[in-house]
């Protein structure tokens, strides 16, 4: 239950393209260079977010990667979601249940509950967050996160999250 490295750099990737402004692009040895990634490892990334419609490239001397829409209309969570998926997962109970087939846990379990509150948090806040919103900076992203989680915990008990 963490952040991997493809959405980390995935995500650092988007943002570096954002950077550029909407009618910019950029190609992979340049975005390589610029985040301190390998080339192969930046082409796998632009990959995945090409297919998963966040980004569209272009062939040739003057081609490069684009965003496909505007950096206000991309939810980072959607974003993350393309490169790799959630914090926690429900499977991850069947997959991390000891020794036994079935956790011991299984029926009662505070920690399964700790766990989907967690995500729920996590959901509320990347589906309110998008690339322009990460343009901003680190202190004014780091206000505008804060006061999120202060409203978002505020607006009602925890639901079940979408599983």
């Amino acid at each position: 239950m963490k952040l991997t490295a493809q959405e980390e750099y995935g995500l650092r990737c988007l943002l570096r393209i954002a950077k550029e402004g909407d009618a910019a692009s950029l190609t992979i040895p340049e975005i390589s260079e610029k985040e301190g990634i390998s080339s192969f490892y930046v082409a796998k990334l632009l990959r995945i977010l090409r297919r998963g419609g966040f980004l569209k490239s272009a062939r040739g001397q003057s081609g490069g990667y684009q965003l496909a829409r505007p950096a206000n209309q991309m939810i980072v969570g959607e974003a993350l979601a393309a490169l790799g998926g959630r914090l926690y997962d429900p499977a991850f109970c069947d997959e991390h249940s000891g020794r036994e087939s079935i956790c011991a846990n299984s029926v009662d379990c505070s920690v399964r509950s700790l766990w989907r509150a967690v995500q729920t948090v996590v959901d509320r806040l990347l589906s309110k967050t998008t690339l322009q919103d990460l343009l901003s900076g680190e202190e004014q992203m780091s206000s505008w996160a804060n006061d999120l989680v202060k409203v978002s915990s505020l607006s009602g008990p925890f639901s079940s999250p979408r599983c």
